[in-house]
């Protein structure tokens, strides 16, 4: 993933997105098989550890052999939600047609019954059944180039978005009036109450030190780019995670945590103005973080090898060379 420059970047490579997707739908699974196969034979030990601890934090399913058979064949999954299906689409043409999954397409914040591939997840609690696949990965994977150093931002918070989280309508009635921060939702008065203002497109909100991030319905979608930026993001504690591992963040390392009612936003900065040195810092480590995730070839590993260990883990394919890693040996 190489983050854009501007606007027209993104929109020629979404339709190189869809252009891409339908090439690959009309091509036949076979040589896909095989270069799993082949993939898997030459993966090395020295690179097998820092694959599973990702693997097998996305897939947490163990080896108890207890699971009904998933119900939908890999050639029936729902096309209808075309970019949840062409992510999900990408990865399960490695695999013969023959296998079964169960899957979940949109915001999901419950913990399913079944195992299921699914794009969230809630990050409490036992949520062995979700495995999270790198879904919607356009909306949610969409970086740009920040070009400002922290200099040359103003130093206030920047927040737009819509108002479908209780804690965006706290951080709103809090901070809409403040000097220190320009927040406000993207949607009316008469729909969405008190609050509104002008939008602020990504690229503007570089022109900020500070990118406030609210969940949403499940994660917040602005994480990712403003961890990416050369701002600092503040954000409470996140109650959903995705294929980014927000779940994984250290607050006051990769972001700056804050109050559920945003009471110490005006006191998060002033520390944060009075020492550039550990605003830097904090800025360095969510950019590292960020890269984790920049490598295509690394990102398709771990997905196939998420999706080996759910099949193994349904009792569809007979033990691989990785069982042990999956499972630990058990």
């Amino acid at each position: 993933m190489k983050p854009y420059s501007n606007d027209l970047e993104r929109t020629l490579s979404r339709f190189g997105y869809y252009g891409r997707g339908a090439v690959l739908g009309a091509l036949p699974r076979k040589p896909f098989i095989k270069a799993r196969e082949k993939l898997f034979a030459t993966l090395k030990d020295s690179e097998l550890d820092a694959l599973m601890a990702r693997v097998n934090y996305y897939n947490k399913l163990t080896r108890d052999g207890h699971r009904s058979k998933p119900e939908t064949p890999l050639d029936k999954v729902d096309r209808s939600r075309s970019r949840y299906y062409l992510d999900l689409s990408e990865y399960l043409r490695y695999f013969p047609a023959d296998l079964n999954v169960d899957y979940l397409f949109g915001d999901i914040t419950e913990i399913p019954h079944r195992p299921s591939l699914l794009k969230s997840r809630p990050i409490a609690g036992d949520n062995a059944n979700s495995v999270v696949m790198n879904l919607d990965k356009f909306r949610h994977y969409t970086l740009y180039r920040d070009t400002r150093s922290w200099d040359q931002k103003k130093p206030v918070a920047v927040w737009r978005g819509h108002m479908n989280n209780p804690m965006r309508r706290a951080l709103l009635d809090a901070h809409f009036d403040s000097p220190f921060a320009d927040v406000g939702h993207s949607g009316s008065v008469e729909k969405h109450g008190p609050g509104a203002k002008p939008k602020v497109p990504q690229l503007a909100q570089f022109d900020y030190r500070y990118i406030l991030s609210v969940e949403g319905v499940d994660v917040a979608t602005n994480l990712k780019w403003a961890m990416a930026s050369n701002s600092i993001c503040l954000a409470p504690k996140p109650r959903f995670e995705t294929w980014y591992a927000e779940g994984q963040l250290i607050p006051d390392h990769h972001f700056v945590l804050l109050r559920d009612d945003f009471s110490d936003l005006e006191e998060k900065i002033d520390m944060l103005e009075s020492n550039p040195v550990l605003a830097q810092e904090i800025i360095q480590n969510a950019n590292a973080y960020i890269r984790g995730f920049l490598d295509p070839e690394t990102e398709r590993r771990v997905s196939l090898l998420v999706l080996q260990k759910y099949f193994e883990a349904t009792g569809q394919v007979s033990p691989s060379a990785f069982s042990d890693a999956f499972f630990g040996g058990a």
